[in-house]
């Protein structure tokens, strides 16, 4: 029903009404939620860790406000090294090294400039150089597993590193990890750090990894696995994969835990 201006219960335009709250002015639009399946759940039952980590309520979905898009950027200084995996020790780091690149993207295609991109990983051998690291795999002195860089105006990012091994890991019954890089990106601010991995196409161990699996669709799982790129390719001396990361949208990077 429509009440006439000036009829008794009419407000004026552009009141608000007696028992409203004042409008928030540090609330900003959010995001569009991921597509269902993007995401993998908090608890997996194959998966048998998130069962002692997840927790046992549903979690609260926070109003996203200002000082998610406007907090301070996390970067810090670049070491000359940091980039290049296989050149931060005295000698040359064992096994194929590879270059790994790409852009870190929003849901619109728009590049994410002066991002955050840290990478961490096991040798050629599969191992972490990390002391709760002790199945018997070689560690390799010139090789730690770690880097980081920040995007360039256009969003590119590109590491040089050793194509890391699979590893036992006690899930269940003879458990491998597919090969994997680690990802931590900080998007536009601090309040927006996210965690992929990376696989290697054509991995037969796929098939048996609850942590892939986890991520309910297919296509979802299928961005996680970076791309062979002859072109891009250093001759003589590293292969190529390439690895978009796209933050926000239908075509977005499954993270290991769901955002809002």
């Amino acid at each position: 029903m429509t009440i006439p201006a000036g009829a008794a219960g009419a407000r004026p335009a552009g009141a608000r009404p007696a028992d409203a709250r004042p409008a928030d002015a540090t609330a900003t639009r959010g995001y569009r939620p991921a597509p269902e399946g993007t995401h993998p759940p908090l608890r997996f039952a194959a998966y048998r860790a998130t069962g002692l980590r997840a927790p046992s309520l549903a979690p609260v979905v926070l109003r996203q406000r200002l000082t998610e898009i406007t907090g301070p950027l996390l970067t810090g200084d670049i070491g000359p090294s940091d980039h290049d995996l296989t050149t931060q020790h005295a000698g040359e780091a064992i096994g194929q090294r590879i270059v790994v690149f790409g852009r870190v993207l929003d849901s619109d295609g728009r590049p994410v400039p002066e991002t955050l991109v840290e990478v961490w990983q096991a040798n050629s051998a599969g191992r972490y150089a990390h002391v709760r690291d002790s199945w018997p795999a070689p560690l390799d002195p010139n090789f730690t597993g770690g880097g980081r860089v920040v995007t360039d105006p256009a969003g590119h990012y590109s590491f040089t590193t050793i194509k890391p091994g699979a590893y036992p890991w006690g899930n269940h019954h003879n458990a491998w990890r597919p090969a994997h890089i680690h990802f931590s990106l900080f998007g536009r601010s601090f309040t927006q750090r996210l965690v992929t991995q990376m696989y290697f196409p054509d991995d037969p161990l796929f098939s048996q990894d609850p942590i892939c699996n986890s991520v309910p669709d297919a296509n979802a799982r299928g961005r996680m696995v970076a791309t062979f790129d002859l072109d891009a390719t250093c001759p003589e001396r590293a292969l190529a994969f390439r690895f978009d990361i796209v933050l926000r949208g239908r075509e977005r990077t499954p993270f290991e835990e769901p955002h809002a």
